[in-house]
């Protein structure tokens, strides 16, 4: 399997910190050409998480972003660096950015206004936005239907077909990872079934929610293969066209000109 694009890592993780460039060479390894290193990180101060990895392998591009768990970190210092950065060359994304009512970690009404203001940055600077959301569907896409025209990806997407629809009529991509290899997750299933194709995305979301055969274990890029596999069953499709698809799709939407170099 080659050409595949993970959409969504976290190579920053401390859980990568002892073998982070064996994890990079299996992945390589494995097909896995470029991977998109989420910026988001342990929140503000620090918002070049994902471009320090960037900047380091010329196959890792970057977001930058503050996680709605961070949100009452960001201040308007915050949201000036964030223009800033943006214009970096291998920025080609501003996320993981959205809303968590699990968890809660930031408040509610600073989670929303914090969202709202990425959303702004985004349009101003032209970049799709990668979006969070968790037991928060009904407020992310309020606030989308109202504030955001652009394009954007709906990472690691657990939702059923209603909800898929939804986002697709918004314009968004859907990205796929683990889950859809979990047993119990059909109704995810029946949502990459339903997707037009040229919205697929796959990711892992490393090193969280590893795809069966290797769930319960540290997520990394190379695992992408099972999921493809996966999303190439449920598609009637060879996981070597799964794999091209959701590459060219990665390409055209984040890449300057939908470009297929380096």
């Amino acid at each position: 399997m080659t050409r595949l694009v993970d959409s969504h890592c976290h190579l920053d993780d401390h859980q990568f910190d002892a073998d982070r460039e064996q994890v990079i060479e299996r992945a390589l390894a494995a097909g896995v050409e470029r991977m998109m290193a989420i910026g988001t990180g342990d929140g503000p101060p620090d918002l070049q998480t994902g471009i320090r990895q960037a900047d380091r392998y010329p196959f890792i591009f970057a977001t930058i972003g503050v996680h709605p768990h961070d949100a009452s970190k960001a201040t308007a210092e915050t949201f000036a660096e964030l223009r800033d950065l943006a214009a970096h060359p291998k920025v080609l994304a501003v996320g993981e950015i959205g809303l968590d009512y699990h968890y809660d970690f930031s408040p509610r009404d600073v989670q929303r206004a914090v969202f709202e203001r990425q959303l702004q940055i985004a349009a101003e600077c032209g970049k799709p936005i990668v979006i969070h959301t968790r037991e928060a569907w009904e407020d992310t896409m309020a606030i989308l239907r109202e504030r955001w025209q652009g394009a954007g990806i709906m990472h690691c997407f657990t939702g059923g077909e209603e909800q898929a629809r939804e986002a697709l009529q918004l314009g968004f991509h859907l990205s796929f990872g683990g889950v859809l290899t979990f047993p119990k997750a059909e109704a995810v299933r029946q949502a990459a079934r339903i997707t037009p194709e040229d919205r697929l995305l796959v990711e892992t979301d490393c090193p969280y929610l590893a795809p069966v055969p290797h769930r319960g274990k540290r997520n990394e890029p190379s695992f992408m293969v099972e999921t493809v596999r996966r999303l190439a069953d449920v598609r009637g499709r060879t996981p070597d066209e799964i794999a091209e698809v959701t590459a060219c799709n990665f390409e055209h939407l984040c890449l300057p000109g939908g470009s297929t170099n380096g």
